[in-house]
Formats: C-alpha cells, structure tokens, sequence
C-alpha cells in the first residue's frame, strides 16, 4: 500500500490538487481499454502523462514511449547514463508500489499531474488495493501482467494499443517471442541430470538466493540450468538465505552472480573454495547496465539474458554473436546505438 502520511501542508496541497481535479473538465476524448487483468477502464484517448507503479512496468513503459514517463521508480546510476535515453535523465524519483524503489507518495504522484496510472498485476499485488490507492487521486489505473517472459510480448501488444505505438510494440513482441522459441528448441532435449548445475548468488556474501520455481530465477530455468536450489516462492522480494554448507552439497558448476565483489570474495574463501564452481573460477556475473538481464527488477532484459544464458550453459547447442545481439537489443528496446567500448562494460 503506499504511504498516505506527510506533513499537514502537503495535505493541503493534496486537497488543493483533488479539487481541480474535482472542477477540471473531464478528458475531451477518452475510450474503454481492457486490461491484462480483464477489467474494462475508461482511460484517456491518448494518455501523455502515465506513471508506471512498480519498476517491471516503467521499465517496459520505457521502451516503448520513454517520453510519456512522469517519474522513474529508482535513482539511475551515474555510471549508467550513457545507457539511458535522453527523455529520461531528469525524471524524477517517485517510488513505487512493488518491489525495489521507496513507498510511493500519492501527494507527490497527485502534483504530477498523472493521466494514466499502469500498476502491475503481479503475484503478491492486492489487486483492489491498488486501484482503491490511485482512485484517491482520481487517475484511472490499468494493470499490466508481467509474471513471465512470455507476459512481456503479450504486455507489448497492449501498451501498444494504449500509446498509439502498435507497430513498435509488435515488432517488440515478436523479439521475445522468437527468442524464446529459439532457445526452448534448442534446450528442450537436455535431460534433466544432464542440466548444468547452477548457483544464483545475490547478494555480496553470496549467501541469498531465490529457489528454482521463483519468479526471480525464471530465465536459469528457460535457459535449461538447473538451479540447485529446488523449492517453492515464499515471498515477493525473495532473497532466501542459504549456508555456504549447503551450496558446496549441491555441487554447483557454474555461479552466476549480482554482485561484481563477490568472485574475489569466493576466491579468497577457505570456505568457498570447497564449493566446486569456484574450484573450476567458474564465476559469472551478471550484466546490468542500464537495466539487469536477469532480475531486480525482472524485465524484457531477460529476452536478452535467456540467449546470453543459453550460450553461456550449452554453446555448441545455443551459439550466439554476444556482442552483435546486445548492439541489436539495445537499438530496438533501449533505443541507443552502443559502441564497441559501452559492450565491454557492460560485460565486465
């Protein structure tokens, strides 16, 4: 839920703002919209002004019309600008509703002058409260669902619909969909004790993952690794501990990592070196810049990260020109021509 406390004056400005709204002419033109959680909504004919609550849904809303964003979830990095389209660097940070980024404001998004709220529909969302949350400020709120890679084309398509861009969106859509077809049947006959055993460490210590069925792991499974942790999504933010004990038991292969202080870390560890990827340095970490290609927050990255994973696990069986595919990707969902220089970091 997000916060509605503040200060006495910026609950004055709050009233101050519903009552324009409550004068304001309605939108000259709207139009009905069915969402991806079925509910029909009166939105504005052609929304400019739309916030996307939670981090997957700015993230994707930013593909596609970057300039139409009112505010961003999270701080971009500095070393990651480069990365970013113009329409984007001065955004303010606004929070969210769900995931990373701190409690959104409903006084703060109110005096933004919102047309369009997008929430997302995801597992742990309350649906209800959500949309109770935005009506205070009296913008309509459309959800998108985002729960796997194959909801982003599907996404695709109806925020297409929603800013006039379906042209764009389907060429977007067909992107995921050919990506994952290809990596599926190229995977798809590995039997499961021939699966490369993989261990996903998050955090700096190494110590927190996300199991196997988690949302957050879904592309190690797309790509046909084996995450050796094997259990059910208990919680949304996920992070699960685990003991160092219990990975070098499983006998991981290969680490893939989110932390870039964490391989010296393995290295240097009495510990850590009995688990067997580390004995064989295979460490991987993962790229990020400017969004992660994997997770935190999940993303169409992942239509990217599943090929580079695929490669990664099986090359003979997935081979792929890395650098080639990040300069395509990068152009068509990010819209920024990267160098041969802005690779290699990315890749560090």
């Amino acid at each position: 839920m997000p916060s509605t406390s503040g200060l006495a004056p910026v609950r004055l400005l709050l009233c101050a703002l519903l009552a324009l709204f409550a004068c304001a002419p309605a939108h000259a033109q709207t139009r009905e919209v069915t969402d991806m959680a079925g509910r029909k909504v009166a939105i504005p004919a052609d929304p400019k002004r739309i916030f996307g609550a939670a981090p997957p849904v700015a993230v994707t809303l930013y593909a596609i019309a970057p300039e139409r964003l009112i505010g961003i979830n999270v701080p971009m990095r500095g070393d990651e600008k480069s990365l970013y389209r113009k329409e984007a660097l001065d955004l303010p940070v606004l929070g969210s509703n769900a995931g990373m980024g701190r409690q959104l404001n409903l006084e703060e998004i109110a005096a933004m002058r919102p047309d369009l709220i997008i929430a997302w529909l995801g597992f742990y969302q309350e649906k209800a409260k959500v949309v109770e949350s935005f009506a205070k400020i009296g913008v309509p709120v459309i959800f998108l669902k985002l729960d796997t890679l194959d909801d982003y084309a599907d996404a695709f398509a109806f925020l297409g619909q929603v800013v006039g861009r379906e042209s764009k969106a389907a060429e977007m859509s067909a992107y995921i969909r050919d990506a994952l077809a290809r990596v599926r049947e190229a995977t798809a006959d590995i039997p499961p004790a021939e699966r490369l055993r993989v261990y996903y460490a998050e955090s700096a210590d190494g110590l927190a993952t996300d199991c196997d069925k988690s949302f957050h792991t879904e592309p190690i499974v797309i790509a046909a690794g084996d995450n050796i942790y094997h259990c059910e999504q208990s919680s949304h933010v996920g992070m699960d501990k685990i003991s160092v004990e219990q990975i070098v038991a499983q006998k991981p292969s290969l680490i893939l990592t989110q932390d870039k202080s964490f391989p010296a870390l393995a290295k240097s560890s009495a510990l850590w070196r009995n688990v067997e990827a580390v004995k064989s340095g295979r460490i991987v970490t993962v790229p990020h810049a400017p969004f992660n290609w994997l997770d935190r927050p999940p993303s169409y990255m992942r239509a990217l990260g599943i090929q580079w994973l695929a490669n990664l696990f099986y090359p003979s069986r997935f081979p792929l020109d890395v650098k080639a595919e990040t300069k395509k990707f990068y152009r068509l969902f990010l819209g920024v021509d990267i160098s041969d220089a802005d690779f290699t970091r990315i890749m560090e």
